[in-house]
């Protein structure tokens, strides 16, 4: 690859053959990371047994990988975009072998939730700063739906993970899971290694003007203008309504209409696959809808999906519900998230890393807040907030995004 400056465009596809295995390849690291994100939910009544402890403390695994998570998106925006975001992505890889394979062979469940702690803290920078390379990348007018190819390897991972977790539990025990991971980690970071070596100017020269500035003062200057508070604000709020919901669906099927909770569980999939659907379309939504139409309706369709949910009877309406979910996220989504490589060309590490920040703290905040509401009154109030803001914060957007077109 060619270097180029701030105002240099970046190279199309055709300028450069090799972009498309690069993007495939981030697409494979998103994969591992969306993976490791969801692949111990399925084994934690085997923790339970095995440790001898509540399956509430089992869950710790979980919380100890979220919690590295959140934080140290933070800390790899402004290092890649001081020391080259590829490079980044292809350390944290290699990295995360180390965080897979101890959970494998923990011998306690204190070094269990450790070596979590450790994944999260590494396989949190695969995504983002992926996003990121793209915007250095891909010119603006390619960016949503070359940005909607790489996510397939995202909602693969969101998928499979659940499945295969519990999968190889029953077969094989919870370490075969986090063998597993090791597998997918050595083949990911092997060939982002042989990529490195075979394009030695493959993390482009952006001009920064953050170079010599601390990492604090990076992150303020990003969040210090308005249109990136507009789209991080949007992203917080999209996180914190929608899977507020989506986290109880499960358990409204198996209380409602006595589904175990494997089945419901399996039903999400449903999601994943209306993101998918979205994916493999994504340059005829991109030219049909443009981005002002997407964000009104996606915002639109998670909207009906959850009025589906609240006034259809019946347990077979959910799954059509939660495919037209997965259609109307992504569409807004995918829309928030080709803005958020904008937000600041100088430092787009940084933007996206706080774009994913801030969509990673509106969920968490968001279930937390929820499942108080559940208690107190019910599936059913989760699900209409959901219904209720969704389209609000489409037409915010869309608004928003008329203002700066016409701006």
């Amino acid at each position: 690859m060619h270097l180029m400056n701030a105002s240099s465009e970046p190279a199309t596809v055709g300028q450069n053959p090799h972009l498309s295995r690069q993007i495939l390849l981030l697409a494979a690291g998103a994969f591992s990371s969306a993976l490791s994100t969801r692949i111990s939910d399925p084994i934690l009544p085997q923790l339970s047994q095995v440790f001898g402890i509540t399956i509430g403390e089992a869950a710790s695994v979980i919380s100890a990988y979220a919690l590295a998570y959140g934080f140290m998106l933070l800390v790899y925006g402004p290092v890649g975009d001081r020391y080259g975001k590829f490079r980044v992505i292809t350390i944290a890889a290699i990295a995360s072998l180390v965080g897979a394979l101890g959970s494998a062979l923990a011998i306690s469940f204190q070094w269990l939730t450790l070596f979590r702690f450790l994944n999260g803290a590494t396989a949190c920078a695969l995504i983002p700063l992926s996003m990121a390379w793209i915007g250095d990348n891909v010119p603006y007018e390619r960016r949503q739906h070359v940005l909607a190819y790489f996510m397939s390897g995202q909602i693969l991972g969101l998928i499979s993970g659940q499945a295969v977790g519990g999968f190889l539990a029953d077969v094989a025990g919870w370490r075969s899971v986090f063998y597993f991971q090791v597998l997918t980690y050595l083949i990911v970071g092997t060939c982002l290694v042989i990529e490195t070596r075979r394009s030695p100017g493959i993390d482009r020269k952006v001009e920064n003007a953050s170079e010599g500035v601390s990492f604090s003062k990076q992150i303020v200057a990003v969040i210090g203008k308005p249109w990136p508070q507009q789209v991080l604000l949007t992203v917080f709020v999209e996180g914190f309504f929608l899977f507020s919901a989506l986290a109880f669906v499960p358990s409204f099927l198996h209380h409602q209409y006595g589904l175990s909770l494997t089945t419901a569980g399996l039903s999400m999939g449903m999601f994943g696959i209306g993101g998918l659907c979205y994916t493999l379309f994504a340059r005829f939504f991109v030219t049909r809808f443009g981005e002002r139409g997407l964000a009104l309706g996606g915002g639109g369709l998670i909207s009906l999906a959850f009025l589906q949910i609240i006034f259809c009877n019946g347990w077979h309406w959910v799954l059509p519900a939660m495919w037209c979910a997965g259609i109307g996220f992504y569409m807004l989504h995918n829309t928030l998230q080709t803005n958020a490589t904008q937000m600041a060309p100088a430092a787009r590490g940084t933007a996206v890393a706080l774009f994913a920040s801030c969509f990673f703290t509106g969920q968490s905040l968001g279930v937390w807040l929820a499942s108080m509401s559940v208690d107190r009154f019910g599936f059913y109030a989760v699900f209409c907030a959901a219904a209720l803001t969704l389209p609000i914060i489409g037409f915010f957007f869309s608004t928003r995004l008329r203002e700066k077109q016409l701006g």
